[in-house]
């Protein structure tokens, strides 16, 4: 599985950048990063599980500038975390453990993180370690030339130089700390003049190697380590033939030719982890300039340098531009986005300003339906006033009609009353005339007399009748006008 995560995020900056950001199920939750970095370093777990993580964490810095910058981030003190680990703090514990695999393992891994990385090889020199209680910090540099003088186990001696040499190789700064300590050129000369046993010849190569690329990459800052006196030194001490037979021995390695054939690390023991793919590149690319700086004249050096000095300055030139052309592209991009923004927002604008167009328009219509329908509520409000003053005219009129009929009304009344009493008159004068019928004996005036007072009355009460069927059909007239006025008001 890891094996598999190795080469799907090998060269791949996308999938580079989520495997930085995964953590892993613990307690508390780590890097994923960290907790594979914690097995290598570990000598109780497999080897091939050691190997397997190794390459992981190879082919996360492959062509990942980024990556690398995060990895040596966590070894500068600025950075440093007390409180929790570090694959820095990891990877410096595996380069100074007892355990021969896990300095190699460690010294490989960092060597990684420095690849064609020039200011990171730069950064990693402010790298201070504190050895022990009461001494003063020494630099990761100097720590590394302190185990490596110290004769410890091949494998170790081997990770250790081959990081040395990938951390020097194209910075002349790190060249210039490296010989700013005394004790480190005489060392590697006495390593490189020795006859040793085959299994150090390998040790040797490297160690040439290294001196090699300090005379290559010497910038002649420091006087006494100039690169004419090194070369002399090497004349003097050890001998151009020998030394350059030395620096073949590593390429001449079958170890060598192993690891020069594919990146995933296949070691079928601890014992046969000696050289790294990517190293056995450098050497590739080192050992023909190293062999024939080493026989240039001064002359040729003097040269040479101002070559490599014009090469420089056309570098910076470059550089420059590139830098400003970086920084214009960037610019660009901010203006790209700068632009869409604003068209977004031009385009939200155009919207706002069709609705609120849209809305005008609306209270416009609205506005001009409203004085339409004021014009209408004007003239039936005229309408309805006259309607009013026309009711109120006629209610007057009804009013009289009223007062006209409770008149009428009356009069019926004082009619129907006398109309009683003529009636009782008629009564009382018929039973009066009953009682004298018997009688032959009355008198005929009485009976004229009393036949004319009958036929008046009988007159009179025709003419009464008469009076009240005129007033009654004057009543029921002005009864039926009443109804007709009261419906005509009820309805405006």
């Amino acid at each position: 599985t890891i094996n598999t995560v190795s080469e799907v995020i090998r060269g791949c900056q996308i999938n580079q950048d989520y495997f930085a950001s995964v953590n892993a199920p613990s307690n508390p939750p780590r890097p994923a990063i960290v907790v594979l970095l914690m097995s290598m370093v570990n000598e109780r777990q497999p080897f091939v599980l050691r190997c397997a993580v190794l390459y992981c964490f190879q082919c996360f810095l492959y062509k990942n500038q980024k990556g690398q910058g995060e990895i040596v981030s966590t070894l500068l003190p600025s950075t440093i975390d007390g409180n929790s680990v570090s694959a820095g703090q990891l990877l410096c514990g595996g380069l100074f453990s007892t355990d021969s695999l896990s300095n190699w393992c460690a010294a490989v891994a960092l060597a990684h993180a420095l690849q064609e990385n020039a200011t990171l090889k730069e950064q990693l020199l402010r790298v201070q370690l504190a050895t022990s209680i009461g001494n003063p910090p020494v630099s990761l540099l100097q720590q590394c030339t302190n185990i490596l003088s110290q004769g410890s186990k091949v494998q170790t001696r081997v990770g250790l130089l081959m990081l040395l040499c990938t951390w020097l190789s194209n910075c002349s700064i790190a060249v210039t700390h490296f010989l700013h300590n005394p004790a480190n050129i005489p060392f590697l000369t006495g390593q490189i003049a020795e006859n040793l046993g085959e299994e150090e010849q390998l040790v040797q190569g490297l160690c040439a190697l290294l001196l090699g690329i300090s005379i290559y990459y010497n910038d002649n800052s420091l006087e006494n380590y100039r690169k004419e006196k090194l070369k002399q030194l090497i004349e003097k001490r050890i001998g151009r033939e020998n030394f350059i037979e030395k620096l073949g021995f590593i390429s001449k390695h079958e170890l060598y030719s192993r690891a020069a054939q594919k990146p995933q690390p296949s070691f079928s023991s601890p014992d046969h982890m000696m050289f790294d793919h990517e190293f056995t590149k450098l050497v590739k690319e080192l050992e023909g300039v190293i062999s024939k700086a080493i026989y240039k004249s001064s002359e040729e050096d003097k040269k040479e340098e101002e070559v490599k000095k014009t090469l420089e300055q056309h570098d910076n030139i470059v550089t420059h531009y590139k830098k400003v052309i970086r920084e214009q592209d960037q610019e660009l991009e901010e203006l790209k986005q700068r632009i869409n923004t604003l068209t977004s927002q031009n385009e939200q604008l155009q919207t706002t300003v069709t609705q609120q167009v849209s809305q005008i328009q609306q209270h416009k219509d609205q506005y001009n339906l409203l004085k339409v329908q004021l014009g209408k509520d004007t003239q039936h409000h005229n309408s309805h006033s006259e309607t009013f003053q026309m009711n109120g005219v006629q209610m007057e009129e009804v009013s009289k009609l009223k007062e006209e009929l409770e008149e009428w009304k009356n009069k019926y009344e004082l009619l129907q009353g006398q109309l009683r009493e003529k009636d009782s008159v008629i009564e009382r004068t018929k039973s009066s005339q009953l009682e004298m019928g018997t009688t032959e004996q009355s008198s005929q005036t009485s009976k004229s007399g009393g036949l004319e007072h009958n036929h008046e009355l009988q007159k009179e009460l025709e003419m009464l009748r008469s009076q009240m069927q005129l007033q009654s059909a004057e009543i029921t007239k002005l009864q039926m006008e009443n109804q007709k006025l009261q419906v005509m008001v009820s309805v405006k």
